[in-house]
């Protein structure tokens, strides 16, 4: 394992992506290009987007593409939120999902602090 596989935060969104889509496979059918494909599009952009970040070697642009996915993050939430609502979920699932993805924000919010006062230059006024 090299360069962003290594970053806990990375492991733990990708660790995210493989239970969304296990979770998401007992979705009714004629979700399969509404709900599941959203939350699948939204867990899977986390890590991609970390990945890319990474790769493209600038850290403005690494600060830029984990503001990203944290945002795909918070598509998550809501859209498990509204996946438990409609009983798509389990409690158990449901529970499980929001504290893997509550760690992965937590991950994403100290990750974008690093990158920030390590990697990104400061403006002052």
């Amino acid at each position: 394992m090299k360069g962003y596989q290594t970053l806990l935060v990375w492991q733990k969104s990708f660790e995210l992506v493989e239970k969304i889509y296990v979770a998401t496979n007992t979705f009714p059918k004629e979700e399969r290009y509404g709900l599941t494909s959203q939350i699948r599009r939204a867990a899977i952009s986390i890590p991609s987007n970390i990945a890319e970040g990474y790769r493209r070697k600038h850290p403005k642009v690494w600060k830029e593409f984990t503001l990203i996915s944290y945002g795909s993050a918070s598509e998550l939430e809501t859209q498990l939120l509204l996946a438990h609502k409609l009983s798509y979920l389990s409690d158990a699932s449901f529970q499980e999902l929001m504290e893997l993805l509550n760690h992965v924000l937590r991950l994403l919010n100290g990750f974008l602090t690093y990158i920030t006062t390590h990697y990104v230059p400061r403006t002052t006024h």
